[in-house]
């Protein structure tokens, strides 16, 4: 750097004072005026001039650095049970409360500490803290609410190569976190750089996962332990079953062996009711139903083959798509398969061929969700094609109910948790929509366009309010629904039940003539097959002259009644022009009577004219 000037000064002169003095101006340059440069000269006419009135301000601006916040919390449960006590079961909670009450330290104890809840339940008693004051005004506004939704967080698969969000899965106790399986489902279109990873999201830190699930092969489907909110289990696109224990990090905790894991990708994975709490079941386009304990994933606790000729052969299985359990049946399960047919099957059956009970064929392509009405349990719901349907049980044949058929296909569904009559459907043209059948039946209460690629996945929290949405490219979106989509409206279960009634007794009807009508056909088609049998065999030359013969004649007879149409055609334009001429004819001859009487009149006019 090149110095142009050097200020010295000694150090006793630094901070010293300014002295002024008085002294004559000095002239430090003159520019004496050039004559030959007024030619160049311009007036400016008019001149502006400004004046600020306050001090000048300089501009500084910092970029600090990002300060990443972590969330830690403690969540407190109902606790004090061993682990072999599963508190939602009655009669184990009496039976362990009757063994502990009879134990001398627990009766010390509740007598020390009694005092000191009386004094605590009298004062809830005293007064209601959570009394609502303003229900009515509340329900009003509820019911002239328009339906609607809105977006609360995106998620965004942080690969790259972005892959379909195949599953996704709310935790059970705290409804802030999600786990969200991701796997490319297009035959052989995985690229050599792509991730296998799945994750664990934080809502309210969605810009990195909370943990990283590694499992062997890409994860279709992905289930968190009702019982054990840190246990989750997946099925791989492999066929392999895995679980983690989020204590444990994102490595899988223990992974099925190839040899007895399904064949196809693990479509289905879901957890039982059990009293360990570690035992669940999968389903897989292999046609295979397996049962697992994850303390022993080596071998699958039994096996159901989805073969509904009930021969029980892996060829003759029908691929499953999606899988359905209800808690509240522990032993009956639905599966939906690629063939378009819900398979009942009920597990405590005692020969494999009795465990297929049902089957329920309506779809044109493979089932893509199953569930039961969370309300109505023999209620069940189907998507697939271009429509979804809903079931009764008692009804083989048919749906009692079905949506119009969209132009674009539909990939999932699922039923409101807080309302009977409301169900979600998601579409591959990015549409999210929530049909009401109570107020609308021909088209859903609210259609939201959500992002442009296809939607894959849905999935309900269980307070009812928000859905999350995931598409093929790995995005994950959070809706909000309207106060009036997940509030009970009044009177709702029992319009629902008389709905689904109706509709069940209406099918049963349909469903008794339908079978009268196929015995009355049956009957004469046996009865036409008897007279052919008496009928002489045609020989393959016969059969040709027949059907020649019978072509010309139909050609014939259609030549004939186009000559007969023309004819008539030519008729009735004749009729016409005769009708015209006759018409015209008439008229002027009543229009000559007219002229005569006109000039009688006249005639007597002028006579009496004097």
């Amino acid at each position: 750097m090149e110095i142009m000037y050097v200020y010295t000064r000694k150090r006793s002169e630094f901070g010293r004072p300014c002295s002024f003095s008085d002294r004559p101006a000095e002239v430090n340059v003159d520019i004496p005026p050039d004559p030959s440069m007024a030619s160049s000269f311009i007036l400016r006419n008019p001149v502006d001039s400004f004046v600020q009135h306050t001090s000048d301000m300089s501009e500084h601006e910092v970029n600090t650095e990002r300060v990443e916040v972590e969330s830690r919390g403690v969540n407190h449960v109902e606790g004090g049970w061993p682990k072999d006590i599963n508190p939602q079961e009655v009669e184990q909670t009496i039976r362990f409360r009757k063994k502990v009450e009879k134990d001398e330290n627990y009766v010390n104890t509740i007598m020390h500490l009694g005092t000191l809840m009386e004094h605590c339940v009298k004062q809830n008693n005293a007064i209601n803290i959570y009394e609502e004051y303003f229900e009515e005004e509340e329900i009003v506004e509820v019911e002239d609410e328009p339906p609607s939704a809105k977006t609360i967080n995106v998620i965004r698969d942080p690969n790259v190569t972005k892959r379909t969000a195949t599953h996704l899965s709310w935790h059970p106790d705290t409804c802030k976190k999600l786990a969200v399986a991701y796997s490319s489902l297009e035959f052989q279109q995985n690229m050599k750089n792509m991730s296998f990873d799945s994750y664990i999201w934080d809502l309210e830190n969605p810009n990195k996962p909370e943990l990283v699930l590694r499992p062997s092969s890409p994860l279709v489907s992905l289930e968190y332990n009702p019982k054990d909110s840190h246990v989750l289990v997946g099925g791989c696109y492999n066929g392999q079953m895995a679980y983690w224990d989020t204590r444990k990090g994102g490595l899988p905790v223990e992974v099925s062996a190839v040899e007895v894991s399904h064949r196809d990708p693990v479509y289905g994975a879901i957890w039982l009711q059990s009293k360990t709490g570690t035992e669940c079941f999968s389903a897989s386009t292999d046609g295979q139903v397996l049962w697992w304990d994850i303390r022993k994933l080596s071998e699958p606790t039994e096996m159901l083959v989805l073969d509904i000729t009930r021969k029980g052969l892996l060829e003759n299985a029908l691929g499953a798509v999606t899988l359905e359990f209800e808690p509240t049946m522990p032993t009956k399960f639905m599966v939906g398969t690629e063939q378009g047919i819900v398979i009942a099957c009920n597990r405590k059956a005692k020969t494999p061929p009795e465990k297929i009970t049902s089957i329920y064929s309506g779809h044109h392509g493979p089932v893509y969700a199953l569930a039961r009405n969370p309300f109505y349990p023999k209620i069940f719901l189907t998507v697939g094609d271009w429509t979804a349907r809903i079931w009764s049980e008692e009804i083989k044949e048919s749906s009692i109910m079905w949506t119009k058929y969209h132009l674009s296909y539909l990939t999932d569904g699922c039923w409101s948790t807080v309302r009977p009559a409301v169900f979600f459907t998601t579409r591959s043209d990015g549409t999210l929509d929530v049909w009401d059948f109570l107020f609308k039946q021909n088209d859903p209460s609210l259609s939201l366009k959500v992002c442009d690629e296809p939607l894959s996945s849905l999935r309900l929290q269980d307070n009812g309010c928000v859905v999350g949405c995931g598409s093929k490219l790995g995005t994950v979106t959070l809706l909000e629904i309207s106060s009036g989509l997940c509030t009970l409206q009044r009177n709702e279960k029992m319009l629902a039940t008389a709905m689904f009634e109706r509709e069940t007794k209406r099918e049963k009807i349909l469903e008794a003539r339908h079978r009268e009508m196929r015995l009355k056909e049956r009957a004469r088609s046996e009865g036409q097959g008897s007279e052919v049998e008496e009928r002489p065999v045609e020989s393959p030359q016969e059969v040709l002259d027949r059907a020649h013969k019978e072509f010309f004649e139909v050609i014939e007879v259609e030549l004939q009644r186009q000559a007969r149409a023309e004819t008539q055609h030519l008729r009735g334009k004749v009729k016409d022009h005769a009708g015209e001429e006759a018409a015209a004819a008439q008229g002027e001859e009543s229009q000559l009577p007219k002229d005569k009487e006109e000039e009688e009149e006249e005639e007597k006019d002028a006579a009496k004219e004097p």
